[in-house]
């Protein structure tokens, strides 16, 4: 009977929520606005959209934008030698900006690493393989702005992630964990994002959930932060258990959340709410 009633709780939970999220929104975004175009791909667009005007002049003004505090880091990080083989990273790529257009394409089905990788991966695989350097962690200052740094060079270029070849059994399992409902209050990602976007739910307007923009400055976080830490935040808001940033599940989700937004400007480093 405990279990039965704790059951039907969580369930009038999630109705309410889902309810809450069928207001629409008072201020709907003019997609026709020539200062948001570029940021609409077709019937999708990112969360700059949906943004305040004040959080999108932060993110237009690089000495605005607070995230530049971690690329400006990263920047002399590029140039400095660490590890046993005694490299930097321009020992290899030289110039960070020689970069430009390489993260449109990621996650992607690396022959040589025989798995799906993201920046965040490659960045790793190049410290302790390459480098012999330590590790930097997921979710560290160091990590955070080299994979804003990499994907800055990117900036304003169309996601292009392929989901074709050996990166196709990913993105099918991608697009399976956005479709599945989960935790307590059953839901999935695309009940937000598919279903209610450009509504509300409680004081926050839905967007499509682009992932275009990160690593992306939140002001609900006051710093930097990775796309698989907002993957952990939704799944916690549903009261599911998350996965570890760099999870294979993550990283398929990735790979599905940015086919999604294919065709929409590369924003890193992104500011939201």
């Amino acid at each position: 009977m405990v279990a039965f009633k704790l059951g039907a709780l969580f369930v009038a939970a999630a109705g309410f929520v889902m309810a809450n999220a069928a207001v629409y929104a008072a201020d709907a975004p003019n997609l026709n606005d020539p200062k948001i175009a570029k940021y609409v791909a077709g019937d999708k667009w990112s969360g700059y959209v949906t943004s305040t005007p004040e959080t999108r002049k932060m993110q237009d003004d690089d000495f605005e934008n607070p995230s530049f505090v971690w690329v400006d880091q990263a920047r002399a990080l590029w140039d400095k030698v660490d590890g046993k083989a005694g490299k930097s990273c321009a020992s290899c790529h030289g110039e960070v900006e020689k970069l430009k257009g390489a993260s449109t394409t990621y996650p992607k089905f690396v022959d040589k690493h025989n798995d799906l990788i993201t920046v965040e991966h490659q960045i790793g695989i190049c410290r302790t393989k390459y480098m012999e350097a330590d590790a930097w962690k997921w979710e560290g200052d160091q990590m955070l702005g080299m994979s804003a740094l990499v994907r800055l060079q990117s900036r304003g270029m169309p996601v292009n992630v392929s989901i074709d070849g050996k990166n196709k059994p990913f993105y099918e399992k991608g697009r399976e964990f956005y479709y599945q409902r989960r935790g307590h209050f059953d839901f999935s990602c695309a009940h937000c994002h598919v279903d209610n976007y450009g509504n509300m739910i409680r004081s926050e307007l839905l967007s499509h959930g682009m992932p275009n923009g990160f690593p992306q400055y939140r002001l609900k976080w006051q710093k930097l932060g990775s796309m698989h830490r907002r993957f952990r935040g939704c799944n916690k808001n549903t009261r599911a258990e998350p996965y570890k940033q760099g999870s294979p599940e993550y990283t398929a989700l990735e790979l599905y959340t940015m086919w999604r937004a294919s065709g929409l400007p590369v924003e890193t480093p992104a500011v939201r709410k």
